[in-house]
């Protein structure tokens, strides 16, 4: 096999051989001590500049491993077949991009994730149904907000969220009814506070205390006579002069401190009525 140790011929350190701080002794990824008169290193790339114990390609701590490929970049297409996945993972972090090709379909999603945040935008496409939710999370964070309407019923809430965070104003009305309320919060951030109203009666509390801190006037009406004192208190932080003045009224202390204080506002021309 190709990563197989092999009498070196020659190598550069990069300095003297020291070990990290309260980090593991230096063993491959199998578990076996390193042995720099075994390396392959040198046979590869005559000036590679490697470290034992702090740089290393052989070595199954991810650190040294990055750090053999922040030293030696250009070595990285040449160790994409590794058998150790952070060595993989790795050199695809600073692997040609037309070497990328070869670990499209790796076995490790670690790899797949690093290959989904580098690959042209076009290429995306091939990972949106990646059996992992990391893969397709990048997936999601890279797409053009156009497109990602391929993701808005993804199985994982977190790749949904992400969606929300970035999609269209037509792809998060479609998501106004996602069965997961940390979805439909991010949702109610970003949609439209002409369409808010679709959510003022959602059945979670977070999402229509998201709801109260951005709706209009006619939307604050309706949320002011919510069950939940949290959400009336978001209501009465921007309420209108009348709907602040019944929730003056109300029987949770807090909510009538808020809207005390807004009516003072109001008062003062510290704060504007709310606009439509």
């Amino acid at each position: 096999m190709a990563w197989a140790l092999r009498p070196r011929t020659r190598r550069k350190a990069a300095g003297p051989h020291r070990r990290d701080d309260d980090a593991p002794a230096p063993v491959d990824w199998l578990g076996r001590a390193l042995d720099c008169r075994r390396c392959d290193v040198g046979v590869r790339q005559a000036d590679a500049r490697c470290a034992l114990s702090h740089a290393c390609v052989h070595d199954r701590y991810a650190r040294r491993v990055e750090r053999f490929f922040q030293w030696n970049p250009q070595a990285a297409d040449d160790w994409l077949e590794h058998p150790y996945f952070e060595v993989r993972a790795t050199a695809a972090r600073h692997a040609s991009l037309f070497r990328l090709r070869s670990v499209f379909d790796d076995l490790d999603e670690t790899v797949r994730t690093v290959v989904a945040e580098r690959v042209p935008r076009r290429l995306l496409g091939r990972f949106v149904h990646d059996p992992h939710r990391e893969v397709r999370i990048r997936v999601a964070q890279r797409l053009e907000p156009q497109a990602l309407a391929v993701l808005r019923s993804d199985r994982d809430y977190g790749v949904r969220a992400w969606v929300a965070r970035r999609a269209t104003q037509g792809i998060l009305l479609e998501m106004t009814r996602d069965p997961d309320p940390l979805v439909r919060a991010e949702v109610a951030r970003r949609l439209n506070v002409a369409a808010l109203h679709v959510l003022a009666t959602d059945p979670d509390m977070d999402v229509r205390r998201v709801v109260a801190s951005r709706a209009r006037p006619s939307v604050l009406g309706l949320l002011a006579r919510d069950a939940r004192w949290e959400v009336r208190w978001e209501v009465a932080n921007r309420a209108s002069r009348a709907v602040a003045e019944g929730l003056a009224e109300d029987p949770e202390e807090e909510v009538r401190i808020a809207a005390t204080g807004r009516l003072a506002e109001l008062k003062s021309g510290e704060a504007g009525e709310p606009g439509d």
